[in-house]
């Protein structure tokens, strides 16, 4: 146990380390990509066949509705190509989605949930993984960073009439210049630890028991690795980042971690550099880094050496987990990944220790922060920024600013609603499922048990996770339609809400600081910032954890 401890320590540190060394230079590189007064030539062809201005600068609202309007489209276009699967090459005879699982699975990509009610090897060919799937993983993901960094335009403008930039440039220029760049990298290195990367349809094998069984081949490095990189989640195989095609080695699965952590980690270096202050984006990353380090002890504690566990387990509880990995790496990826909004998975959730489950499933619930997805996380937290400065300006006296911006009864509501709907949509969706019989009837566990697998799913839906913790039937018309609004709502609800936060503040004349601003830089910040994230899920989510994961510990 000594030693599985050991190697544990050693995982985290060097993870740790090349994420702090890592997040300067792609946090820079964030700003000059997105920044950045000259336009490519294929950036320039892009702009002339969508017929859009890229240097037209939008007000919120226009910036809203582009997004939208985007993401409708890409919902027709995924629900399409799932209904008519069965007429596409590549579709390895694949029978075409029925009608509540194609929208589920269309809105699940397009809102960068990437819930899959489906087995991906069997109801999905490789077209639709490429052209579908894959590439809803790139924009889904651009989408996320593109409404974040018009998020930091609202704090970083002065009375700029409501403006916080354009999204068809933002949009083309993180698909062009971020994700796809680090993308062809990753699945380079991907592919040298032993991932799958072909066309190949099933292929008969022999098991060394003398079975006979079937493999598919598939571009799965490619589709693997932004699905990381994006924090999307999806996997191509029902067994996702366990299966040994997708994720076969210890190196590959501390590779995935560190895909899913670099750009919601880099991100808030460059909101320090975008509003022109380092020392700012030191404390929403220090925030962040908190409560990831906090949710990585807890789940590692409780999987290898939790209650209920004999000190002479092999390694901790192992029920779940696959063999080549062991505990503490499972332990990791479980936290990192719903930590973010990534989903994906090496091990099954739904063995967890209870405690290990209950952590994992509180990641989710704190809005997915620490440090959240790709774009997502950092807006998120900048709200929750928001309401600390509020809230301490009342404690002490203090004018409520934050960046040289007022923070006032309009951005208050905002950021209250913004807050609220999260909760609203996990807990209304939750009772909904828990109160008819068709959300009943997919429940398999009795108890408290059986809660925890419900709450958990409506959970990663409106957090736009897409892990599970299986064993719930959700391969329904009732959860294909509650999950798929749940996912909408999780996402653009709030999307909607801070663009129009960021609207209000690129109106405001930036202030300098004066005697009665908070100072939002220094470690008190910091622990005000974690406390409030901390208590705002405590206050709205301790009733019905109570009832789950939390009663299954105590017995």
């Amino acid at each position: 146990m000594n030693d599985e401890v050991a190697a544990a320590a050693g995982q985290l540190a060097l993870l740790v380390a090349v994420l702090l060394v890592l997040q300067r230079p792609v946090g820079s590189y964030l700003v000059w990509a997105l920044q950045s007064p000259r336009h490519l030539r294929v950036e320039r062809a892009a702009y002339r066949l969508m017929r859009v201005d890229p240097d037209a600068d939008q007000r919120w609202n226009t910036y809203l509705f582009s997004v939208l309007g985007f993401s409708l489209a890409s919902v027709l276009l995924l629900y399409g190509l799932a209904r008519l699967q069965h007429l596409l090459p590549m579709s390895l005879g694949a029978d075409p989605m029925e009608p509540a699982g194609a929208w589920n699975a269309a809105v699940s990509f397009v809102t960068n949930t990437n819930w899959q009610w489906f087995s991906g090897e069997q109801a999905a060919g490789h077209l639709l993984q490429m052209s579908g799937f894959a590439v809803q993983n790139f924009l889904s993901a651009a989408v996320g960073i593109a409404v974040a960094v018009a998020v930091v335009r609202g704090f970083a403008r002065s009375a700029a009439d409501h403006r916080v930039g354009n999204f068809w440039a933002d949009l083309v220029r993180t698909v062009g210049r971020v994700l796809l760049p680090v993308a062809f990298v990753g699945a380079l290195l991907l592919v040298a630890t032993g991932v799958v990367q072909n066309l190949a349809g099933p292929a008969e094998l022999t098991t060394l028991g003398g079975a006979s069984q079937h493999a598919l081949g598939g571009p799965v490095a490619s589709q693997e690795v932004i699905k990381q990189l994006g924090t999307n989640g999806g996997g191509f195989f029902n067994a996702n980042a366990a299966h040994p095609l997708e994720n076969p080695t210890p190196v590959s699965n501390l590779l995935q971690v560190l895909l899913m952590l670099l750009i919601p980690f880099s991100l808030p270096r460059a909101f320090g550099l975008m509003v022109g202050s380092k020392r700012q984006g030191w404390a929403v990353l220090a925030a962040m880094g908190v409560l990831w380090l906090g949710s990585v002890a807890l789940v590692t504690w409780a999987e290898m050496s939790g209650p209920g566990l004999v000190p002479e387990a092999a390694g901790g509880a192992m029920e779940g987990k696959e063999q080549r990995f062991g505990t503490a790496a499972s332990a990791l990826f479980a936290a990192s990944t719903t930590a973010t909004s990534t989903g994906a998975v090496n091990s099954m959730h739904d063995s967890l220790t209870a405690p290990g489950g209950g952590v994992v499933m509180l990641n989710m619930l704190l809005g997915e922060v620490s440090p959240g997805g790709v774009g997502s996380g950092l807006y998120g937290m900048l709200v929750l920024a928001v309401v600390a400065v509020f809230v301490a300006g009342l404690m002490v006296g203090r004018t409520p600013e934050l960046l040289g911006k007022k923070i006032g009864p309009g951005e208050m509501t905002l950021a209250s609603l913004n807050i609220l709907t999260m909760p609203a949509v996990v807990l209304l969706g939750a009772a909904l499922a828990i109160s008819t019989a068709a959300g009943r009837a997919g429940i398999q566990e009795a108890g408290p048990h059986g809660l925890s697998e419900m709450l958990y799913a409506v959970a990663s839906a409106g957090n736009n996770n897409g892990s599970a913790f299986a064993g719930l039937t959700v391969s329904t018309p009732f959860y294909n339609t509650l999950l798929g609004l749940a996912m909408l709502l999780g996402r653009f609800v709030p999307i909607a809400l801070v663009l129009a936060l960021a609207g209000r503040l690129a109106a405001q004349r930036t202030v300098p600081a004066g005697a009665g601003t908070l100072p939002t830089q220094g470690a008190l910040f910091v622990v005000l910032l974690v406390g409030v994230t901390l208590v705002m899920v405590a206050l709205t989510f301790v009733p019905v954890l109570a009832l789950g994961p939390v009663t299954e510990s105590l017995s």
